[in-house]
């Protein structure tokens, strides 16, 4: 038997910039246009491919357009050498991330960053061995391509499918037998209803690639009937190259590096009970999907103020609503929150405001607002206009700002009051009551002695206990938390060597705090069911959303509801494609109200 080739051995993988040559959906793959045919020319290279890729290795691949960090592993489903400047390398790729579909939307012509080829390779059979082998979804690709080094008819062929098929151009079986879990094409049933632990002995070798149950079984099957046995395993990648040990696996071995002594491992050395599966939330069990015509519940109580959906605009970023609502219909969102308000009005801060930097914005606006009572005589009464819920959001420089303020709300017909605690674009109060338990207490039970209306404090992420300021609000009479406010910032101007904001300090915002504030809020989420049901409060959760994928997460981790801000400055329409997100994801999922998942991660 041929040892495993480490490429990272006789050969070592090369960096390049490859054009595309062609991108299209591969036929016969259901649902439709989930599965894509990538064709990289690398005549770029000056017709130098060196290594060659051998099959069951692999490229990390990243289009040069790409605002993602990482490339994405992608087999190698065939090389073609026509001539020494026309040199193909084919990939199958199966979009279900945002990694794969900036991959799959690729146009001719468009150029893609590669490193490779990398990790082990399929070990060619021994002479005359009989040779079995399995593909499974999109992991047919690896196998195919092996399958094509392999003299015709020497081999039989297996290839399991959700439903229908495809990724069978290269190879040329004995045997071919096809499952499909709908029954569309060859087989209804999964791998198990083609192969079984008797009917693999008439194998030699077999070579696997697919997902983990698939593996597991092969694996099973095979070594109960002392068929010799290769696996082809996936893991999530950062460098790809064995350097940052991120995709390691455990195995009877020890730690193996699925991208420099993987991905093909001999199958004896995997126990699939070490590898980490993915573990599902009660809540999350499986349920019918629902159909367009069925009703699903978006609604949202926050201390007794209802919200049509749980999608707030974020003060500060939208206006009083009536900016936007020249663009799209604000009377779809949950609610809305104004600019933060100041007792009396306030021109912000000089100088620079804006700095974006990759993934998020730097702003230092400084709460320019023309104070509580021009909100109320002016603002407010539009605002109260749209069939979004209102929600006044109070900020001052001292306690008696605070309090003034809150009594002039009190007054009016808003529904909420937001007391931001949290800003760090002032040199005044702002986020120093935020910052510690007691401060932060006491301007809230402050304003909740002159005020009946629900309160909603926005804390700082910021503060040194989070969770402590959080509890210490909530006793002294909060209603419900949001959190978190812009993170403290700051940028350089590289050419005159100063701060680029005179405050120094800034409020950082955008896609790149989304984890850390989602940490956050799941930590408050946590603490708070801990405590006896009747002394919860609701909490709201924002910081980086900016798609429905980033509003499940903060519902799956507590949140009652969440508020965008940044993401409406990219694509105005954001909150507008969150509500449609979420409404089509319950619906996928057979969930009617927002209770069905909220927590589930906790």
């Amino acid at each position: 038997m041929k040892e495993v080739k480490d490429c990272g051995g006789e050969s070592l993988p090369t960096f390049a910039v490859a054009k595309v040559a062609g991108c299209s959906p591969v036929a016969g793959c259901v649902p439709v246009n989930s599965v894509w045919y990538l064709k990289l020319n690398l005549k770029s290279l000056g017709g130098e491919v060196n290594p060659e890729p051998i099959p069951g290795q692999f490229y990390m691949l990243r289009p040069v357009k790409s605002d993602l960090l990482l490339g994405r592993p992608i087999s190698v489903y065939g090389f073609r050498r026509l001539s020494e400047d026309d040199i193909t390398i084919e990939f199958l790729i199966l979009e279900k991330g945002k990694g794969t579909e900036q991959l799959c939307s690729l146009e001719s012509g468009d150029e893609v960053e590669l490193i490779g080829p990398v990790g082990s390779a399929w070990p060619h059979p021994e002479k005359d061995a009989r040779v079995a082998l399995f593909g499974g979804g999109v992991g047919v690709a690896p196998v195919a391509g092996f399958a094509s080094t392999l003299p015709k008819n020497t081999y039989d062929f297996y290839a399991a499918f959700k439903s229908g098929s495809y990724g069978l151009d290269y190879i040329h079986p004995h045997e071919l037998v096809i499952t499909t879990d709908d029954g569309s094409v060859g087989i209804k049933g999964m791998i198990t209803a083609a192969i079984d632990e008797n009917s693999i002995k008439k194998y030699d070798e077999v070579y696997a690639c697919g997902p983990t149950p698939m593996l597991a079984y092969i694996k099973e099957i095979a070594e109960k009937a002392g068929v010799k046995c290769w696996l082809s395993l996936e893991k999530r990648m950062a460098c790809g190259l064995g350097a940052c040990l991120g995709c390691t696996i455990k195995t009877a071995e020890g730690n193996k590096r699925c991208c420099k002594d993987g991905p093909v491992f001999d199958s004896k050395i995997i126990d699939f009970t070490r590898i980490q599966s993915d573990v599902t939330s009660p809540k999350m069990a499986r349920r019918t999907p629902l159909s367009q015509e069925d009703e699903v519940d978006l609604s949202v109580n926050i201390a007794g103020v209802e919200f049509k959906n749980p999608v707030i605009a974020a003060s500060g970023t939208f206006g009083y609503g009536s900016e936007y609502n020249s663009i799209f219909d604000v009377n779809i969102l949950g609610g809305i929150c104004s600019k933060g308000l100041t007792l009396e009005g306030r021109p912000g801060n000089p100088g620079e405001r804006l700095v974006e930097t990759p993934s998020g914005l730097i702003n230092s606006i400084g709460l320019e607002n023309p104070g509580i009572q021009h909100f109320i005589d002016k603002e407010l009464p539009q605002m109260l206009e749209f069939g979004a819920t209102t929600i006044a959001n109070l900020s001052g420089s001292s306690l008696e700002t605070y309090v003034e303020g809150a009594k002039l709300l009190d007054k009016t017909d808003v529904p909420m009051i937001e007391l931001n605690i949290s800003c760090p674009n002032v040199k005044a109060g702002g986020m120093a009551f935020g910052m510690d338990c007691a401060q932060a207490a006491r301007v809230t039970g402050a304003v909740r002695a002159v005020t009946k209306k629900p309160l909603m404090v926005k804390l700082s992420p910021n503060a040194p206990d989070l969770i402590g300021v959080a509890m210490a609000v909530r006793q002294a009479g909060a209603d419900a938390i949001s959190l978190v406010n812009t993170f403290q910032a700051t940028s350089i101007n590289i050419e005159t060597g100063r701060p680029v904001f005179e405050n120094i300090r800034a409020g950082f915002s955008g896609p790149a705090v989304k984890p850390i504030a989602l940490r956050m809020v799941y930590d408050l989420c946590l603490a708070m069911s801990k405590l006896p049901e009747k002394e919860r409060i609701p909490v709201v959760g924002l910081g980086g959303i900016c798609c429905w994928q980033d509003a499940v997460e903060f519902i799956m981790a507590g949140a009652s509801a969440v508020e965008v801000g940044t993401a409406t400055f990219g694509n105005p329409y954001a909150m507008a494609d969150i509500i449609a997100g979420v409404e089509q994801f319950m619906r996928r999922k057979g969930y009617t109200s927002l209770d069905d998942f909220r927590g589930c991660a906790l």
